[in-house]
């Protein structure tokens, strides 16, 4: 199987200002040179983290889905970030996945943050999303979801690489590693970690810690508090190796 290049996109967000952020990634994306397969953003990429505003919820037809898709087929690379999305009454914390070839996924956060009130605003989610790109299983997930390993735990090798995007303040950033690494271990499986950076609106730095561990825990990428735009080989040969020399994943519990 071929290798996998994705690029992860760390920035700072414009608080509660659409059209500013999507012209901002709108800039980083076009200025991508490397050959990717996909472009990873962070949780509440064209928002922020806001829970005060639901009139920034879009539709699936909205200003922010529409981009994800024009820009994916137009460089030719999945598209990757979550959104505040309005369904049927209902806010949700949705990742939206725009495939280079005109599909579209999504999955909607399932462990809502609690302490800032996520709780009273959205809705959680209540299935798990795995996206086969060129035989890779990815599947992806949003911030607060690190948290909780039954819920992201790789169940016979169901995915290869597991996706967090978030809004991760800097306060708990040893958290962030800690678990992004933990889940690369326990789950024999690569872990992206895509996280913001700069303040918000709420006072909360965000210190970004984007990550690229690979199945044996170890760190082949980090950046903090700086913006970046990365490109990443991962590969396959090595994670097929890796579980077969050292098959945790066949001792597994099986809930």
């Amino acid at each position: 199987m071929d290798d996998l290049v994705l690029t992860i996109v760390q920035e700072s967000l414009a608080w509660e200002d659409i059209d500013r952020n999507l012209e901002t990634f709108d800039g980083i994306v076009n200025a991508i040179r490397e050959d990717t397969r996909m472009v990873v953003l962070p949780e509440m990429f064209t928002t922020g983290f806001t829970l005060d505003s639901p009139e920034l919820a879009q539709t699936m037809e909205g200003s922010g889905v529409a981009w994800m898709q024009a820009k994916a087929r137009e460089k030719g690379a999945d598209m990757v970030g979550s959104l505040m999305i309005r369904e049927e009454g209902r806010l949700f914390n949705r990742l939206i996945w725009a495939t280079a070839t005109g599909e579209l996924y999504w999955y909607d956060k399932r462990h809502l943050f609690r302490h800032a009130g996520e709780t009273r605003h959205f809705t959680p989610g209540t299935r798990h999303l795995v996206v086969d790109v060129d035989g890779w299983k990815i599947s992806a997930f949003i911030c607060y979801d690190l948290r909780f390993p039954c819920w992201t735990r790789n169940r016979n090798n169901g995915y290869d690489l597991a996706l967090f995007v978030a809004n991760w303040p800097a306060p708990r950033a040893f958290h962030w590693n800690t678990l992004l690494t933990a889940r690369a271990i326990e789950n024999q499986a690569y872990v992206v970690g895509v996280n913001r950076v700069g303040t918000d609106n709420n006072g909360l730095s965000y210190q970004g810690d984007s990550s690229v561990i690979n199945p044996k825990g170890e760190v082949l990428f980090q950046k903090s508090h700086d913006p970046v735009v990365q490109t990443m080989t991962l590969s396959h040969d090595f994670l097929e190796s890796y579980r077969s020399s050292f098959p945790v994943w066949m001792d597994s519990d099986p809930v």
